[in-house]
This record gives C-alpha cells, sequence and structure tokens, in this order.
C-alpha cells in the first residue's frame, strides 16, 4: 500500500498446528492436520494477493511447546513461502517459558529470516511509520494480564503519524475482575479512543469477533470446535490502518473443514428419511465433522433404521460423533415389533423385562433405566434383524 504509516497487513491467530481431536480417526486426523498447514499457504497467498506488508499472528501458532521437530519443520517451511514478514506472538499455548518451541533447535535450525518472534514486551518496528506493541507470554499462567501490562509500562507514546498496532492474546472482561490474566478491555479501549493505538489485534478466541471499535479477534483459520461453540471460525482478517483514521477490517475465509452441529426431532421412519437426506445432502463430507443430538420417540424399527443410515454415512464423513448433552430420545416397541423375529425362552422373557420398564419410564427423560432399557430392545431389535426399511 501507500507509503508513510498507511497500510494493509493480515491479522491471524490460533492457528495451534498439532492439535488433535478425539473423535476423528486416524486417516479423518491426518487430513485435518494437513489442513490446518494448508491454511498458513492460504494466508500467504491472500497476503500477496492484497499485498499486505506483513501478517501478524496473535498467539498459539502451535498447539503446544512439546511437538514433534515434523510438525515445527513443515510450519516454518510454509512461512518460507510467504511474501511478506510474519510476526509471531506466543500465545497461553506456546508461551516463552523454560521449554519454549521458539527457541527450540528444530525452530531455529528451520526459522525463515522474515519470521519475527515478538519475544519481548514493547514496541517493534516494522518500518518507519509502523509500530507493533507486543504482549508476549511468557507462562502458561502469568500473574497480570500481559496486553494491558504492555500497553501501560512497556510503551511511550507513539510519534506523530506512526501507526501503531496492539498485538495481545487472552479473554476479555470488565475493570474489576478478578481474573487479572484476562484483557482489560476499557483500559485498551480508551488507548485506541484516545489515538494513542490504531488497532488492537487479539487471539484466543476462534471466532472473528469485534470487541468494540478498533479492536478485534481474528478467529482461527481452520475450525477447532462445532459451529454452536464458533460461529465464525476458519477466517482472517485483513486490515487496513492509516493514522488518524478508524482501521478497516474484512474477514475473508481460508479454512477448508466444518464442525456442523445438529438437532433433529423424530417421531415416525419418515423424520428418520429426513434426517439421513439432510446429512448426505451436505457438501465436502471428508472435510466435515457432524455432531448429532435427537429428541422425540421411535419404534424399535425406526431406531434401528436410524442407526443403520448413520453407519453407512459415517464412512462418508470426517466423523458423526453423538451429542449426549442435547439428545432426549426415547425407544419405544410398538405392538407385534418382536414377533417376526422368533424370540423363545430366557431372551423373550427379557424383552418382556425391557418393554416394561421403557414403557414405564415413557415421558420421563431422567429416568436411566428406562433409557437403558429403551437402549438396550434397540440393540437387540437391530442385532436379531429387525431393521425396517
Amino acid at each position: 500500500m501507500g507509503g508513510g504509516g498507511e497500510m494493509r497487513f493480515v491479522h491471524t491467530a490460533d492457528w495451534q498446528l498439532g492439535m488433535t481431536r478425539h473423535f476423528l480417526d486416524a486417516d479423518a486426523q491426518a487430513r485435518f492436520t494437513d489442513a490446518r498447514l494448508d491454511a498458513v499457504s492460504r494466508i500467504g497467498d491472500l497476503a500477496r494477493g492484497r499485498e499486505a506488508e506483513f501478517v501478524l499472528v496473535c498467539g498459539d501458532v502451535f498447539e503446544d511447546n512439546r511437538l514433534a521437530p515434523g510438525i515445527v519443520a513443515r510450519c516454518l517451511d510454509r512461512l518460507s513461502d510467504m511474501p511478506c514478514p510474519v510476526y509471531v506472538l506466543p500465545g497461553n499455548h506456546d508461551p516463552l517459558d523454560a521449554a519454549s518451541i521458539y527457541t527450540s533447535d528444530a525452530f531455529q535450525r528451520h526459522r525463515p529470516g522474515t519470521v519475527v518472534v515478538l519475544d519481548r514486551a514493547g514496541i517493534t518496528q516494522v518500518r518507519p511509520g509502523v509500530e507493533i506493541l507486543a504482549a508476549p507470554w511468557f507462562s502458561k499462567h502469568p500473574a497480570g494480564d500481559p496486553l494491558t501490562a504492555a500497553l501501560v509500562e512497556a510503551a511511550p507514546a507513539a510519534e506523530p503519524g506512526v501507526v501503531r498496532i496492539a498485538a495481545g492474546h487472552g479473554g476479555t472482561l470488565s475493570v474489576g475482575h478478578r481474573d487479572q490474566r484476562l484483557i482489560d478491555i476499557d483500559a485498551v479501549g480508551a488507548a485506541v479512543d484516545a489515538g494513542a493505538l490504531d488497532y488492537v489485534a487479539l487471539g484466543d478466541r476462534h471466532s472473528v469477533t469485534q470487541v468494540r471499535p478498533g479492536v478485534w479477534y481474528s478467529g482461527a483459520p481452520e475450525v477447532t470446535n462445532f459451529d454452536h461453540l464458533e460461529p465464525g471460525s476458519g477466517q482472517v482478517l485483513v486490515v487496513d490502518c492509516a493514522p488518524d483514521r478508524p482501521a478497516q477490517v474484512e474477514a475473508v475465509r481460508v479454512g477448508t473443514w466444518a464442525f456442523r452441529s445438529f438437532a433433529f426431532e423424530v417421531g415416525s421412519e419418515a423424520d428418520v428419511a429426513h434426517v439421513a437426506a439432510e446429512l448426505a445432502a451436505l457438501p465436502d463430507k471428508d472435510r466435515t465433522v457432524v455432531k448429532a443430538a435427537f429428541t422425540g420417540t421411535l419404534s424399535l424399527a425406526a431406531k434401528a433404521d436410524l442407526d443403520d443410515r448413520l453407519d453407512a454415512l459415517r464412512a462418508r464423513f470426517a466423523a458423526i460423533a453423538p451429542w449426549p448433552q442435547r439428545t432426549d430420545l426415547a425407544v419405544l416397541p410398538g405392538d407385534g415389533e418382536f414377533d417376526s423375529l422368533a424370540l423363545a425362552g430366557p431372551v423373550a422373557t427379557t424383552v418382556d423385562t425391557l418393554v416394561v420398564a421403557a414403557r414405564a419410564g415413557a415421558g420421563a427423560p431422567d429416568d436411566t433405566s428406562a433409557a437403558d432399557a429403551s437402549g438396550a430392545l434397540a440393540l437387540l431389535y437391530r442385532l436379531a434383524g429387525g431393521v425396517g426399511r
């Protein structure tokens, strides 16, 4: 962009390279790991296309300070292809403690010269007219809020016409909150209002969020959690700054995965077919994780049909996981549902006992014995071959 204090940069955070998700099998986890690295490359493509002067990563490049050297090297290979400098702020996942990944042999050996670790609190000059006020984390549990401390203690006033960007990491709070490790938005907001800061770039929250004018979380560039918790994940921010002018911010999607949460109400085999059709219509199944909750009442045949359809869909998705916290599904046998299975002896007696228990608890969601009886009946019905299509 133009000279002087006018500039454009890419604000991102929370790459968390090396992250694992317990609901992914080994194959899906490998694809997810590669996708997080590919997001780094797409950030570079975006920076190149938008002619950004630099990329600012506000914490948690890595999931942990104890990662395999190969993950570190692969990350730095992607960063070496960046078209501009990359400024990296250590966060709570990868702080500058005694075991810091940023001082490791793997990082030091492979780090390209365009990668700058913001390893001290205070001002780093990007170029004449543009500064970063950095607030790195030096431990996972700092005694105070690093950003407010850097703002108050480590930063002399900016010269006239200089664009100053604050880079911080952590949650937010109001003045007087007991947890002083969280960012004091009143303090940093007052600095923005007074013109001491032109933009506050934050990391830690995984959804794009404007906290107040001039103060933003970029979110994570690739999803880390389900969309009912992180509706604005998978993006980065392109920020235009100039002296004495509010920052202009644009969110741009770079992620390719989706973690989708669904709450289905079901009461019939037609509802089960609708659920299967809705899930089958989702795009990019190999990069989509589904969390599904079910409420309502189903017959044994309908529940067996639901389980069968979900099993078939699991082979196409990265994962389909249950959502027990939102699930309240009763399974009640209809008249004659077990007749065609010709059960006899102790098995038939057990079925009769389970049917009585399941029906006795109908309408009582807190009755765990009824829920267990319903689950046992549904499993027995399915294993015995009573899947009605």
